[in-house]
C-alpha cells in the first residue's frame, strides 16, 4: 500500500525521536500558503492533516505549549474519545437539497455554529499572529474570540476583522484595570465578553515546565499593558514551587461575575463550566450564556470530557441561556453530536492554530471551511435540514 505524505511525515518524526534519523532542525516559523501546500502535493483534506504540517513550521517550544495538557493528558484524550464513541442514526429519503445552518446568539446571526475559541500567543505560531487569524476567520465568516493573552492588541485585531469578534477575559486582581480592559474590548467592537472562570491556578502542565515556557524576545501581551507583573518574555506559569501566577486571579468569585454584569455593555458569558450547579448559579448571577469547557484538558486532569459534561449542564440550565461547548471537535460529525446534546454552537482551538502554522490566514480559513462542509454533510446524511431539527434522536442509543 502506498505511503501518504502525511504518514511519511509522522513516521519520520517517530524515527527522529527514536534516534534512527537525525532530528529535524527548528522550523523557521514562516508558514506556507494553502496554494504552496497544494503544490507540494500535501493539501489537507481534513483537520488532522494540518497537524504534521504545522509541526514542521513550529518551534519545539510552541509545539509543546499548544499540544500540551495537564498531568497525564487524560482529559484531553477523553475530549476526542467522547465524540468518537457516539454513534449517529442516519435517515434516508429526506429532501436535504436545502440546508440552513444559521444560528442566532445574543441577537447576532451566525452563518454556521462554529466559532474560534480563545487561544493565546498566536505569534508563537505565525509571524502575523492574531492579525492573520482574524483575517482567516473573516474570509470564512467565522466569529473569533480574542484571548486576553493575545500577542496583538485587541484594537489591532479589530482593525483587520471582517467577521464578528468576541473577547475572552482573564480578570485581574486590579479591578480598575479589569474595568478598563472590558471597556477597551467594547470600544474595539467586540460583541460578547467571555469570562474564563476555571483557572484560578494553572494545571500541572508538564510539557510547558519541561521546555521552561516563556515568550521569546520581541513578544509581549499588549492587552495587559500597564500591569507591572507582565513583561515581555513573561510566563503565565508560577515561579518555583508556588502554585499562584501573577497574571491569574485566585480570588475570582461570584461577586466578580455580578460586578462585571453590572457594567458590561455586551453579553457576558462564563467559560469553563462543567458542574451543573455552577451553571445554575451562573444563570442566577445574570450571565447571558455558558461555555462548557475543560480548558482543552490543560487544567484539571481526569475532569470529564466536555461532551459528557454538556448534557447535565443543558438540563440544569433548561433553556434559560444558551450553552456552547469546546474541546475535542475535529469532525463535522462532532459538531452535529454537540448540537444533538444541546449545545447551540461549538468552539475550536488547536485545529485552527495548526492551520495558522501550516498556511497562515489561508490555513485558518481552510480549517473552518473543511469543518463547516463536513458538518453540512453530516446534517444531510442524517436527514436534518436546519439546526432546530438536530436533537437527541440523531444519536444511535
Amino acid at each position: 500500500m502506498p505511503v501518504t505524505r502525511r504518514e511519511a511525515l509522522l513516521s519520520a518524526g517517530a524515527l527522529a525521536a527514536a534516534g534512527v534519523l537525525p532530528a529535524v532542525q527548528a522550523p523557521s516559523n514562516k508558514s506556507k500558503t494553502a496554494s504552496q501546500i497544494a503544490e507540494d502535493g500535501a493539501e489537507p483534506v481534513c483537520l488532522t492533516d494540518f497537524e504534521p504540517l504545522a509541526k514542521q513550521r513550529m518551534s519545539h517550544l510552541a509545539w509543546e505549549y499548544i499540544n500540551g495538557a495537564a498531568a497525564d493528558e487524560t482529559t484531553v484524550r477523553w475530549n476526542r474519545e467522547a465524540y468518537q464513541r457516539m454513534r449517529l442514526k442516519p435517515r434516508v429519503l429526506v429532501d436535504v437539497s436545502k440546508l440552513d445552518t444559521r444560528v442566532t446568539l445574543f441577537g447576532q446571526e451566525h452563518a454556521f455554529p462554529i466559532l474560534l475559541a480563545p487561544t493565546a500567543y498566536h505569534r508563537l505560531v505565525a509571524p502575523d499572529g492574531e492579525v492573520a487569524t482574524a483575517r482567516g476567520a473573516g474570509a470564512a465568516g467565522a466569529t473569533m474570540v480574542v484571548s486576553s493573552f493575545s500577542t496583538t492588541a485587541v484594537e489591532d485585531i479589530a482593525g483587520v476583522a471582517r467577521a464578528p469578534l468576541w473577547f475572552q477575559l482573564y480578570a485581574q486582581t486590579d479591578h480598575s484595570f479589569t474595568h478598563d480592559l472590558v471597556q477597551r474590548a467594547e470600544a474595539a467592537g467586540c460583541r460578547a465578553l467571555c469570562l474564563t472562570v476555571d483557572t484560578p491556578v494553572a494545571g500541572a502542565r508538564n510539557r510547558e515546565a519541561r521546555v521552561k515556557f516563556e515568550l521569546p524576545p520581541g513578544m509581549s501581551l499588549p492587552n495587559f499593558k500597564g500591569i507591572k507583573e507582565v513583561r515581555a518574555g513573561a510566563s503565565h506559569l508560577p515561579r518555583g514551587q508556588d502554585i499562584f501566577s501573577s497574571i491569574l486571579d485566585p480570588e475570582l468569585s461570584w461577586k466578580d461575575v455580578e460586578w462585571l454584569s453590572s457594567f458590561a455593555k455586551i453579553p457576558l458569558l462564563v467559560k469553563g463550566v462543567l458542574n451543573p450547579e455552577d451553571a445554575d448559579r451562573a444563570v442566577k448571577a445574570g450571565v447571558a450564556g455558558i461555555i462548557v469547557s475543560n480548558h482543552g484538558g490543560r487544567n484539571l486532569d481526569t475532569a470529564p470530557a466536555t461532551a459528557d459534561a454538556l448534557p447535565p449542564v443543558v438540563e440544569k440550565v433548561a433553556g434559560r441561556v444558551p450553552a456552547l461547548v469546546d474541546g475535542g471537535i475535529r469532525r463535522g460529525t462532532d459538531v452535529l453530536k454537540a448540537l444533538a446534546l444541546g449545545a447551540r454552537a461549538v468552539l475550536i482551538g488547536r485545529p485552527y492554530l495548526y492551520g495558522l502554522a501550516a498556511a497562515g490566514q489561508e490555513g485558518v480559513t481552510s480549517v473552518v471551511n473543511i469543518l463547516r462542509r463536513e458538518f453540512e454533510m453530516a446534517m444531510a446524511l442524517t436527514g436534518r435540514t436546519n439546526l432546530a431539527s438536530i436533537d437527541r434522536s440523531v444519536l444511535w442509543t
